[in-house]
């Protein structure tokens, strides 16, 4: 029964945690973003993300987002992630609907794998981070 859904390939839709400059608080901030690459609208995008580490059993608690639509080659921001959550792997499921046709897909950055020295600059967000395709 499950081979007969069809579940097609995300393409062009990345997330990115970029290292920025907070103004107001006057420090550096890790933040998560969604990046829509792609030439057409993604509408009802849902984020459920969770820190977790499978060696100690630690986990956070499980954030949900939803972002109406997300325009064209454009992006927006997810979350905030504390310094003590970049110790941990941290997922991203999102799902959305282009057109009439959902898509889904997991993004996993593992444990040790948001740290500076792997910053590279990201396209269209013109800042520094670490991107998953």
């Amino acid at each position: 029964m499950k081979k007969d859904i069809f579940i097609p390939k995300v393409e062009h839709v990345y997330l990115a945690v970029v290292k920025e400059y907070n103004n107001e608080y006057e420090c550096d901030d890790w933040v998560a973003y969604i990046i829509n690459n792609k030439d057409t609208d993604l509408e009802m995008v849902l984020i459920v993300s969770e820190g977790f580490d499978k060696d100690t059993s630690a986990k956070t608690s499980v954030m949900r987002h939803k972002i109406d639509k997300l325009p064209a080659k454009s992006y927006a921001k997810v979350e905030l992630l504390q310094e003590e959550v970049l110790k941990l792997s941290n997922s991203f499921n999102v799902s959305f609907f282009e057109g009439q046709q959902m898509y889904d897909k997991k993004f996993v950055f593992e444990k040790g794998t948001i740290k500076e020295r792997y910053l590279r600059m990201i396209p269209l967000l013109n800042k520094k981070g670490v991107l998953k395709k």
